[in-house]
């Protein structure tokens, strides 16, 4: 992980849990209370549920009010990720962490071609972000 990129990425004004679910199971869920528990404003993006966790969800991350101030962490089958990932290039979000699982070939290539400097193929946000914390501390 480029610790150029995760501290950018935990710096962030506010976050989005990109695949956020009511599932307390699964992982999208697991982030989104990991962010809660750390009082770091959060935003659930479900296409489904109007509230994830009792914070309102939006549908999408076009919704995100200032998207290239926004990090995005992404829980999504790789085929959704690579559609996550042109739309947040559209919108100018430069904070991108993918989840392990969300990414493959085709998700990688295109954020390398499209120049997003992203975290990926590493480390969950509940394994190395505690870590990251401290650089928000210093803000």
């Amino acid at each position: 992980m480029n610790p150029v990129t995760a501290y950018r990425f935990i710096t962030a004004n506010q976050f989005a849990v990109v695949g956020a679910s009511t599932d307390r199971s699964k992982y999208g869920n697991r982030v989104l209370r990991w962010y809660q528990a750390h009082e770091l404003p959060v935003i659930p993006v479900n296409h489904k549920e109007a509230t994830v966790e009792s914070v309102p969800a939006i549908a999408s991350i076009e919704e995100i009010d200032d998207p290239a101030n926004a990090a995005i962490s992404i829980i999504t089958p790789p085929k959704v990720t690579l559609g996550v990932l042109k739309k947040a290039k559209e919108l100018g979000i430069q904070k991108i962490w993918l989840q392990p699982g969300a990414e493959d070939k085709a998700v990688l290539d295109y954020a390398r071609e499209a120049g997003l400097d992203i975290i990926a193929g590493g480390p969950c946000i509940l394994v190395q972000g505690p870590s990251l914390l401290t650089h928000r501390a210093n803000l």
